[in-house]
């Protein structure tokens, strides 16, 4: 049975994505490229898959490699794949953008109301600094921060989550039955949590969940919200005694 959201002491949180608005600044990040580059044909959501996939493999391939380094390949890919002309001063450009990407609206007055009830954790594939840098849009201060530059691999690599484990039981006395996940990837974090045990809680900013066969080769998860002020209104109402809105427990779906 799906256990309570308030029953959980610490939520984990990957950032990019779930709290930051990682597409907008990709895309925006991408607009010099594009610029000197007025033949490419190709939309936002293409350029977007590829730089996931892009990503994916830089990643796998340099684990040890820290995110901007990532980023500056990624983006002399991007531009090989669509036949643009990159230079190495726009490809460093890309790969120091994480700070201009913007925060979900929600993102910042949700954390505050969440940091009242619930040890608040990163656990993110960016590095240190360019976490800072995202950290003063959100505006809370987080009880553990723990990123790929930290662990030396990135997720879904489980290591990362052994890790957060880890280090959550000698840093804050959590055990993993404290923790709720809270992302919105599936790749990066929802198999592997589940795989380590972890309960999780779906931020489905691009509604995929009311989508046909949208659970597809990976666990249910926990719950299902469609923003971070979703989910704070749900934790508000089970502190209040009304209890969670069963619509968005995936538990209850038919």
């Amino acid at each position: 049975m799906t256990r309570h959201l308030t029953d959980h002491a610490v939520l984990t949180f990957d950032c990019y994505g779930t709290l930051i608005d990682w597409e907008t600044g990709i895309w925006e990040a991408l607009q010099p490229l594009l610029a000197t580059n007025p033949h490419f044909e190709g939309s936002r959501h293409q350029a977007l898959v590829a730089f996931d996939r892009l990503e994916a493999a830089q990643q796998s391939a340099t684990p040890a490699v820290g995110y901007p380094g990532i980023l500056e390949c990624v983006h002399r890919s991007l531009a090989e794949e669509f036949g643009l002309t990159t230079s190495p001063e726009m490809d460093a450009a890309f790969g120091g953008s994480v700070p201009d990407w913007p925060a979900f609206p929600d993102s910042s007055d949700a954390l505050t109301v969440l940091a009242g009830r619930f040890d608040l954790v990163i656990l993110s594939n960016v590095d240190r600094a360019g976490f800072a840098a995202s950290n003063a849009r959100l505006g809370v201060d987080f009880d553990a921060i723990y990123t790929a530059e930290d662990i030396g691999s990135y997720k879904p690599d489980p290591a990362n989550f052994e890790y957060m484990l880890s280090h959550l039981a000698a840093d804050l006395g959590h055990d993993r039955e404290a923790v709720l996940h809270t992302a919105q990837s599936i790749r990066h974090d929802h198999i592997p949590a589940r795989r380590l045990g972890l309960d999780n809680a779906w931020i489905d900013r691009q509604r995929r969940s009311e989508e046909d066969g949208w659970d597809a080769g990976w666990s249910r998860p926990d719950h299902v919200f469609f923003t971070m002020a979703e989910m704070a209104e749900a934790v508000a109402a089970e502190e209040s005694g009304r209890g969670p809105d069963p619509g968005r427990s995936v538990s209850s779906r038919p």
